[in-house]
């Protein structure tokens, strides 16, 4: 609650408040009275250059003051002349009692107060010094004296002006009553006070009120940017304020629309990013397992091939027999290694995308129908029956080369696994948007453990039998990869009697 800019805004109000309170009392009670006698001592400066003007007039005019005041003077105020009217003005106006006096002939001359004889005594104590007042001498000219006095009879300050006017004949008396200005000061600050807390009180509650307008959507941008510090950048600052607020919420939803842009890229840049560390770790375990299982597939037959060449070296095959026995094992294993080869080139680049499908428009049951036909010689030899069950042309979308080579190696695995009756079925038909085909040959199941591990390169189920036939563990691998290369599917499953492959195929559509 501390840290608020509310509280702070109310602090700071009411503090200000205060400050202002606390000045205006301070400046009241240490310098308003000096201000009040300060503009009453001008008043009286102001009074003696008026009258010693009108003064200097009436001696210009050759009759003196007192002539000059007789003859403008109208007891009933009807035509008033010049000096009856600046004294009426004075007294009106300033609370003046003004008295003159011709010191040649101790006379009064004019008086704005009816007790002109309490004035004309007075103004004679000061003159000769007798029965002086308190009295405080405020300022000193060269023809009078400005001095603050204290009247005990009527228990009452005054400011007064005495001396002699510029023709140094003529005696003035100016006095002014002093009000209670201590009084007024304190009346006025304890007034003060009261319209303070009064002040103090509402102003904090229209602060508090305002303050709450300002911070309100202040908190609501705080709760936004918490939001988008967890990345929910689907937040929005809704206020219709045109000031500075405003422009800071509009500012943080195009920072959040930026920021959701931004981190989106970023995120799809890491996943690929991750995709690629995937790949590359995949890579690097693929190339360790095809070395070491190229260097263990190789192994067998360089052993054979380097033990059969010594043996001729030593001439341990003299008979003709002998030596062609030496060098059918040879050629045989050569051409082991060579078929190897050429398979993992081939398995390599359709893994890689090396190999670009040629995609065409082909009747696969003649595709199949050709395969059994080039393979006649490799089923008579094996003794097997070979039939394939279709239901007319069928129209697929696919790269022919390709199929070919997955319908051969269907083939081949199914004669190099027959067994019973020895007989091969291929079925070819349509299933909706797809064809089937499938490939059934009698004999052993495969165990169910081993089913999903024939499609890795280099597994054997029954290595001894592999080996027999010259079998690699790569031709399912090679199967895979085409079937993923094309987007289809393929598998195998045991069934009564044997085993059956399968894969599947787009059927061709005319628009």
């Amino acid at each position: 609650m501390k840290h608020s800019i509310k509280v702070r805004y109310a602090i700071i109000f009411v503090g200000l408040m205060a400050f202002v309170l606390i000045s205006t009392w301070c400046v009241n009670s240490w310098f308003l009275e000096r201000f009040y006698t300060s503009d009453k001592v001008h008043i009286l400066e102001k009074a003696y250059t008026e009258i010693d003007s009108m003064v200097t007039q009436a001696n210009e005019s050759g009759k003196g003051i007192i002539e000059y005041y007789k003859d403008t003077y109208d007891q009933d105020f009807q035509n008033e002349g010049p000096a009856q009217k600046l004294f009426r003005t004075m007294g009106e106006k300033y609370n003046l009692m003004l008295v003159l006096i011709d010191s040649t002939t101790d006379e009064a001359l004019m008086s704005t107060s009816g007790d002109r004889q309490f004035l004309k005594n007075k103004v004679e104590d000061y003159i000769f010094g007798k029965d002086m007042p308190d009295a405080s001498v405020l300022k000193k000219h060269d023809n009078y004296v400005i001095q603050k006095t204290y009247d005990h009879r009527s228990d009452s300050y005054y400011l007064e002006s005495w001396g002699y006017f510029s023709d140094n004949k003529t005696i003035f008396l100016i006095s002014i009553p002093l009000a209670s200005i201590r009084e007024s000061v304190s009346l006025s600050n304890r007034f003060l006070a009261y319209v303070g807390v009064v002040a103090l009180f509402i102003g904090s509650i229209i602060i508090y009120l305002t303050t709450k307008r300002v911070t309100s959507p202040i908190l609501t941008l705080a709760n936004l940017s918490e939001k988008m510090s967890d990345l929910d950048f689907d937040v929005k600052y809704n206020g219709t304020e045109q000031d500075e607020i405003g422009v800071l919420g509009n500012s943080m939803n195009k920072l959040s629309d930026r920021l959701k842009d931004t981190i989106g890229k970023l995120r799809t840049a890491n996943e690929e990013l991750q995709k690629d560390i995937e790949e590359k770790v995949k890579i690097d375990e693929m190339r360790k397992d095809f070395i070491a299982n190229v260097s263990h597939e190789l192994k067998t037959p360089i052993a054979l091939i380097q033990g059969y060449a010594e043996g001729l070296t030593e001439g341990m095959a003299e008979d003709p027999e002998s030596r062609d026995y030496y060098c059918e094992v040879i050629m045989d294993e050569a051409n082991k290694m060579n078929k190897m080869v050429r398979q993992l080139l081939n398995l390599t680049a359709i893994e890689f995308g090396n190999d670009n499908l040629q995609l065409e428009r082909f009747d696969l049951t003649e595709l199949i129908r050709g395969v059994i036909s080039s393979a006649g010689i490799l089923i008579q030899h094996k003794e097997a029956t070979v039939k394939l069950e279709d239901c007319g042309p069928i129209y697929v979308y696919a790269d022919e080369f390709k199929i070919e080579e997955v319908i051969t190696n269907y083939l081949n695995n199914a004669l190099n696994h027959l067994s019973g009756e020895r007989k091969i079925v291929i079925t070819a038909e349509e299933n909706g948007e797809q064809a089937l085909v499938t490939v059934f040959n009698t004999g052993q199941s495969i165990p169910e453990e081993d089913l999903s591990k024939l499609w890795t390169k280099f597994y054997k189920v029954d290595k001894a039998h592999t080996r027999e036939y010259g079998g690699s563990g790569i031709g399912l691998s090679i199967v895979k990869a085409i079937m993923d290369s094309h987007k289809q599917a393929c598998g195998v499953r045991n069934v009564v009697g044997g085993v059956e492959f399968w894969f599947t195929l787009d059927c061709y559509r005319e628009n």
